[in-house]
């Protein structure tokens, strides 16, 4: 259902407002050919009624001609901003990035963070933007997330569908996602509430078992049967099942580049405003489909590319892959039991 801009425009400035935006601050608002206009138009009325100084930088679709999909998370890293030195200089002296057009898993979006300035990715439609609207209490569940997630050193993670995963931690940085930014040189993504981090290099072992009904990202499409993925040092080593898995197989196999096999990150979702039924709901290129990523108790792991832990593996292959009913621990304290968020101080 649509919503008008003033809803919009107030959400906006609540998040914005969360994020620290003060009169006099330098904000870019990247836009591209697909960015939502009512985002577009109403961002930009929130920076100006907040006293933002406000610059609009349209830059060119990219990756059109080498993606599966329309989808902005089918083929990551590789933005119009390489090369680009007057828009990547316009974006490194501002004080705060908002990014409709997606810079995740760039170099240049790593560039632009090392400067101070914060970012944020808002890329889904309207209504499910002011539905997922972040709070403080978001914050606080993530936080608490993060600091357990920080200090563990084992993650397991069992379903009933056999799931049966083990992996260490603390290589890598944790990964919080809150819905705002209000931290010099922090990036978030409105709408989202999660937290992950990368297993330490060789570590993951194990068998993950996306189970039907399970979510496919990129694909936006609900598993319709078991998909068992065997996992040997870090590696997917076997992908194995019917239909759906030669599917998977094949999309995979597609990119020529074995690093779309590597684990990625893995952590649990906090949001309890987001659905594990909105994907049934919407166009498949309305959005990111972040209710998927961030709905309360999933396990949520990911393949391919760790640059934005600070590692090497640039694939433009990323798979995101909620699973429900999964049990997850940290050095063998529940997080979850059967998709339920189980530390109060995550609730």
């Amino acid at each position: 259902m649509a919503i008008s801009d003033l809803d919009l425009v107030e959400a906006w400035k609540d998040v914005l407002t969360l994020s620290r935006l003060s009169a006099g601050e330098q904000v870019t608002l990247l836009v591209s050919d697909d960015s939502n206009p009512q985002l577009v138009s109403t961002a930009r009325i929130a920076v100006g009624q907040l006293g933002g100084i406000l610059t609009i930088l349209s830059l060119p679709p990219l990756n059109g001609d080498v993606a599966l999909s329309r989808d902005k998370s089918g083929y990551v890293g590789h933005t119009a901003l390489k090369g680009n030195k007057p828009a990547l200089e316009a974006m490194k002296n501002s004080d705060f990035v908002i990014d409709t057009m997606m810079l995740l898993f760039s170099p240049e979006q790593e560039e632009i963070l090392k400067t101070g300035a914060r970012m944020l990715l808002a890329c889904e439609p309207p209504e499910v933007m002011l539905r997922m609207k972040p709070t403080p209490d978001d914050a606080r569940r993530a936080t608490n997330a993060a600091n357990r997630l920080g200090q563990a050193k084992t993650m397991t993670v069992t379903s009933k569908a056999g799931t049966d995963f083990r992996c260490d931690l603390g290589q890598y940085p944790v990964l919080k996602q809150q819905g705002f930014v209000d931290k010099p040189g922090g990036w978030d993504h409105w709408p989202s509430c999660f937290v992950a981090t990368w297993p330490n290099e060789g570590s993951c072992e194990g068998t993950i078992v996306i189970d039907t009904g399970d979510i496919l990202l990129p694909f936006k499409r609900y598993a319709r049967e078991p998909i068992r993925m065997t996992i040997e040092g870090g590696w997917i080593r076997k992908i194995e099942g019917g239909f759906e898995a030669e599917y998977l197989k094949s999309y995979m196999e597609s990119f020529d580049d074995p690093d779309a096999y590597a684990m990625a990150h893995v952590g649990w979702g906090l949001h309890k405003k987001a659905h594990w039924t909105t994907l049934g709901l919407y166009d498949r290129e309305a959005g990111l489909s972040m209710d998927a990523r961030s709905f309360w108790g999933n396990f949520l792991w990911s393949s391919g590319p760790n640059t934005e832990a600070g590692g090497t593996r640039d694939t433009p292959c990323h798979m995101d892959i909620p699973l429900r009913g999964c049990s997850l621990s940290l050095d063998g304290e529940p997080m979850t039991i059967d998709g339920k968020v189980i530390p109060e101080d995550q609730k």
